[in-house]
């Protein structure tokens, strides 16, 4: 014989383990100290200067052809 579920306290089970899941991202996200966020953004704008640098036609240079 199946075993008898009450529905309601199923459902808040569940909400309760997608509430802990989605706590869980949240504190992977943000849960970072003002240095460790401070080297990421160092490291991006870091990434985004060699990428700038090796573009072959810099963004103000087509401006300048176009007019």
């Amino acid at each position: 014989m199946a075993e008898i579920i009450n529905l309601r306290m199923a459902r808040k089970a569940k909400a309760r383990s997608e509430n802990k899941a989605q706590a869980q991202a949240n504190r992977a996200q943000h849960g970072r100290s003002k240095n460790e966020r401070k080297a990421t953004e160092a490291e991006i704008a870091r990434i985004d200067r060699t990428v700038e640098g090796a573009r072959r036609e810099r963004p103000t240079e087509i401006a300048e052809d176009e007019a």
